[in-house]
C-alpha cells in the first residue's frame, strides 16, 4: 500500500493556532508560482522574436546551457514550500515559457520525473513568444475544463509620456494594423483537488515596458479581467474556490491589483465574494520577490477567494504564504549581490524573480 507523505503529514502545535490543538492531523497541499524567466529552447520558432534564445542568438543559447536551466529549474520546483510540506507543490503557475515543448523536458527532470506533472499550456499571442501555463500533481488533482482568455488592450488607451529608468527584458509588442498590444491570455483551470473542485488563474500582466505610469493602464485591464473571471465563477457558485496567481508586474498597492481587482490586505477586510491578497503585508515589510536599484517589491503574488478563508477547516482553506527566497538562488557578488540570482550569457542562474507559494490545508478525520 502506497503511503504519501501528502496525505500523512502530521502539522503540529508550532504550525498552527493554539486552538487547532496537537491531536488534530491536517492535509497540506502548496501551491507555487514562478517566473521562469526565458525557458526557451535552441530551437528558432519564425513565428516568435526568439532569435536571442538560439545558438547564433545573442545569448549565445546551446543545448548544454538549455539543460542547466532546466537541472536549475526542477531543483527550485522540487523544493518550494519544503520547510512545511516535504513535497512537492501539488500545483506550479509558471511565466515566461516558450512552448508546450519546454515543460515537457522540465517535468521529466530527475528532481521531478517521479511528481508525475500534467501540463496545461496554450500558445498565446505575445510576440516574443512567452506564455504562461500550469502544472499539476496527477495523482491529486483531475482537471476538468480549462481555457486561455484574451487580454484586449490598445496603444493610445494612456496618453502619459514616455518615463525615463524603466528597463524590461519583457517589451510590449504593438500591432501597426489595429494598435493592439499583444500580451499574455489569463489561464482558467477547473478540476477537483482530492474530490473539492477549485478554480486556478494563472496571470502574467502586460510590463512595464515604456515606464509604470504609461503602461499601468494595460494591467488596470488585466486586473479588471481577472476580477470578471472571477464574478462569472461565483455567479456560477457563490462558493466557488478560487486561487489567482502570476507575475503581475505590478505590487500589491498598485490600482490594478488594489481597484481593478479589488485585493485587501488583511483577512478581516475581505468581503464575501472579495479577494485577499497576503503579499501585501509582506511588501509593507520590505520583503520581495524582484529588486530593480536597490528596491524590492513583489510583482509576483497568489490572491483567494473569500472562500477559501473559512476557519472550518473540513475542507481545503488557505493557512499562510511565503516567499522562497534561499540562498542559492541569490547573487553573492558584484553589482546586483543580493538580487535573485538570473542567468546571464556567462552564467546559468535561476531566474530575476523569487517564487511564491501557498499552503491549503484540511483537517484528517
Amino acid at each position: 500500500m502506497r503511503i504519501c507523505p501528502i496525505l500523512c503529514w502530521l502539522l503540529v502545535l508550532s504550525l498552527f493556532p493554539k486552538t487547532f490543538g496537537q491531536s488534530k492531523k491536517f492535509r497540506i497541499h502548496t501551491v507555487a508560482f514562478y517566473n521562469f524567466e526565458n525557458l526557451f529552447d535552441t530551437i528558432n520558432d519564425p513565428n516568435t522574436f526568439d532569435e536571442d534564445w538560439t545558438p547564433k542568438g545573442s545569448q549565445h543559447w546551446t543545448y548544454d546551457k538549455y539543460q542547466k536551466k532546466l537541472d536549475n529549474l526542477s531543483r527550485v520546483l522540487s523544493e518550494i514550500g519544503s520547510s512545511e510540506n516535504p513535497d512537492a507543490p501539488t500545483f506550479i503557475g509558471g511565466c515566461e515559457i516558450e512552448n508546450r515543448g519546454v515543460l515537457e523536458d522540465l517535468i521529466l527532470q530527475p528532481k521531478l520525473a517521479d511528481k508525475e506533472y500534467g501540463i496545461i499550456h496554450f500558445d498565446s499571442p505575445d510576440k516574443r513568444g512567452i506564455d504562461v501555463a500550469l502544472l499539476y500533481r496527477k495523482h491529486y488533482f483531475q482537471p476538468t475544463t480549462y481555457s486561455n482568455i484574451p487580454l484586449y488592450v490598445f496603444q493610445g488607451e494612456t496618453k502619459s509620456k514616455l518615463e525615463k529608468g524603466e528597463t524590461t527584458d519583457d517589451v510590449l509588442e504593438i500591432s501597426s494594423k489595429n494598435k493592439r498590444v499583444y500580451t499574455r491570455d489569463q489561464l482558467l483551470v477547473t478540476g477537483f483537488l482530492e474530490g473539492e473542485e477549485i478554480h486556478l488563474i494563472v496571470n502574467h500582466w502586460p510590463s512595464r515596458s515604456g515606464g509604470e505610469q504609461r503602461s499601468s493602464p494595460f494591467r488596470e485591464a488585466a486586473g479588471a479581467l481577472n476580477r470578471k473571471i472571477i464574478d462569472s465563477l461565483q455567479q456560477i457558485n457563490p462558493n466557488a474556490k478560487i486561487i489567482t496567481m502570476g507575475d503581475l508586474n505590478d505590487g500589491p498597492y498598485n490600482k490594478s491589483i488594489k481597484i481593478a481587482l479589488g485585493a485587501k490586505a488583511k483577512k478581516a477586510e475581505v468581503p464575501q465574494f472579495g479577494v485577499y491578497n497576503p503579499f501585501e503585508e509582506m511588501q509593507k515589510k520590505g520583503m520581495g520577490t524582484i529588486a530593480h536599484r536597490d528596491a524590492w517589491d513583489i510583482f509576483d503574488q497568489i490572491m483567494v477567494s473569500e472562500s477559501v478563508l473559512k476557519s472550518d477547516y473540513s475542507s481545503f482553506q488557505f493557512w499562510k504564504a511565503g516567499i522562497y527566497n534561499k540562498s542559492f538562488l541569490v547573487q553573492t557578488s558584484g553589482q546586483f549581490k543580493g538580487y535573485p540570482l538570473r542567468h546571464s550569457v556567462t552564467e546559468i542562474g535561476f531566474s530575476d524573480h523569487f517564487p511564491v507559494y501557498i499552503y491549503l490545508i484540511k483537517e484528517k478525520k
